[in-house]
C-alpha cells in the first residue's frame, strides 16, 4: 500500500494517465462526475425557439458505446488501484450513461453499497412533451471489493443532518443556481454540469473523516475541493481543460477550512464505550425499587439492585423483559424503558446512559 500524495493540489491532464502517476492504495474516497455521453444529435430548442443550454462539449462526445465503455473501464481500473482497501467510491450520472457504468464497476470487482437518486427540486422542464421530466440523477456508492471491511460510513452523522432520522437513499437536493452558479467573464456558466455544493457536502460528510484524501478524476470547476478542503479533508483533482483548472484554484483559494471542532461528527453508538445498566444504579441516577415504564405508561417494571428488572414474578436485563413485555424475540431495552424525571416527564434511560458514558470517555 502507498503513502498518501500529496493534497490539496491539482493535476492538469488525462485522468487516467493522472492516476498512474499516484500510489497504490493511497485514496480514502474517490467521487467522479464523468462525462454523460449524451449523444445529442444537434441543438435543443425551446418552444419560443430559444437555445437550450445543454452539455455539448467536445469531452461529452465518444464515436460509440464500445468507445465509451472502453474509457470507462479504464479510468475505473486506475481509481480500484488507487483506492484504499477500506476506501469507496461514488460516481454519478443520467440515464445516459450510469447503467452501463454500474455494469462496469461490478464487472471489476467493485461491491455496490447504495445507489442514491439525487432528485432535483427544479429540474430542467422536458420541451417537446414527448418523455417524462428528466428530474434526478443517480449516484452508485460502492466498496472497493465484496469482501472488503472498515469502509467509512458515519451513520450517526447523517442522522443528524436529517433531524434524527435515517438519511434515506432519496436526496432532494436543488440544482446549483444563483450565487453558487460560477460565471466566465462572458457571464456564461462556467462549466455546464456543475454540481451544488450540498450534494457534495452529504457525500464527503458520509463517507469520509477528516484528513482523508478525496479524489476527483473529473474536477471541473472544483466542486469537490471546495468542499472537501472546508471539511478538513485533503483533495486531489485532475481537469484537462485548463479553463476549468483556472476557475478551480481561484474558487477553492477563497475557502477556509471550518476550525477542528465543527468537524466533529456525531459518534457512532457501536464504538462508544459499552455501558450497562448497572452502571446507571451504581451512579445513584436510578434507584433500586423504582420504577420503570414503556412510553405510554401501559408497562411497569420494578429495577432490582443487581441491575435486572421484575415484571410480575418475572426477572431479567432491559432487554429481555422489553421483548418479553411486547411477547417480541427481542427489544432494545435502552430505547423501550423510560423512567419519571424531576418534573414528572417520562424520559428513555438511554439518555441516562449517555451521561455515564461522558466519565468512561
Amino acid at each position: 500500500m502507498g503513502e498518501k500524495p500529496a493534497s490539496g493540489r491539482i493535476i492538469v491532464g488525462d485522468c487516467v494517465e493522472a492516476m498512474k502517476s499516484l500510489g497504490a492504495g493511497s485514496v480514502d474516497l474517490v467521487f467522479a462526475d464523468p462525462p454523460y455521453n449524451l449523444q445529442l444529435a444537434g441543438e435543443l430548442r425551446r418552444p419560443n425557439n430559444s437555445v437550450v443550454d445543454a452539455v455539448d462539449d467536445a469531452w461529452d462526445r465518444f464515436a460509440s458505446f464500445a468507445d465509451y465503455d472502453a474509457f470507462t473501464r479504464a479510468w475505473l481500473v486506475e481509481a480500484r488501484r488507487v483506492l484504499k482497501p477500506s476506501g469507496s467510491l461514488w460516481v454519478i450520472g443520467t440515464y445516459h450513461n450510469i447503467h452501463r457504468i454500474g455494469a462496469t464497476l461490478q464487472d471489476l470487482g467493485f461491491w455496490v453499497l447504495n445507489d442514491v437518486v439525487w432528485r432535483k427540486t427544479n429540474p430542467m422542464p422536458n420541451f417537446r412533451g414527448r418523455r417524462f421530466t428528466n428530474a434526478h440523477e443517480t449516484l452508485i456508492w460502492c466498496a472497493r471489493s465484496e469482501k472488503a471491511k472498515g469502509y467509512t460510513f458515519n451513520y450517526e452523522a447523517m442522522k443528524a443532518l436529517n433531524e434524527g432520522l435515517q438519511m434515506r437513499s432519496d436526496w432532494l437536493i436543488p440544482l446549483c443556481t444563483g450565487h453558487e452558479r460560477l460565471k466566465d467573464d462572458a457571464g456564461q456558466k462556467a462549466h455546464p454540469t456543475q454540481k451544488p455544493e450540498a450534494l457534495l457536502h452529504r457525500v464527503i460528510l458520509a463517507t469520509s473523516k477528516p484528513e482523508d484524501v478525496v479524489l476527483d478524476p473529473f474536477f471541473g470547476t472544483g466542486t469537490t475541493g471546495a468542499v472537501a478542503k472546508r471539511l478538513g479533508r485533503r483533495y486531489i483533482g485532475i481537469e484537462r481543460e485548463k479553463q476549468y483548472v483556472a476557475v478551480a484554484e481561484e474558487r477553492i483559494a477563497a475557502v477556509s477550512p471550518l476550525p477542528p471542532d465543527a468537524l466533529k461528527a456525531t459518534p457512532s453508538k457501536r464504538a462508544a464505550p459499552r455501558v450497562p445498566f448497572g452502571s446507571l444504579i451504581e451512579r445513584g441516577l436510578i434507584a433500586p425499587g423504582e420504577t420503570l415504564y414503556d412510553r405510554m405508561k401501559r408497562v411497569r417494571a420494578e429495577v432490582r439492585a443487581d441491575g435486572s428488572l421484575a415484571l410480575g414474578r418475572r426477572t431479567g436485563s432491559i432487554h429481555r423483559m422489553g421483548a418479553e413485555a411486547q411477547n417480541a424475540p427481542a427489544c432494545n431495552g435502552w430505547t423501550f424503558w423510560h423512567v419519571t424525571d424531576g418534573k414528572g416527564q417520562l424520559v428513555p434511560i438511554d439518555s441516562l446512559r449517555d451521561k455515564v458514558r461522558g466519565d468512561f470517555e
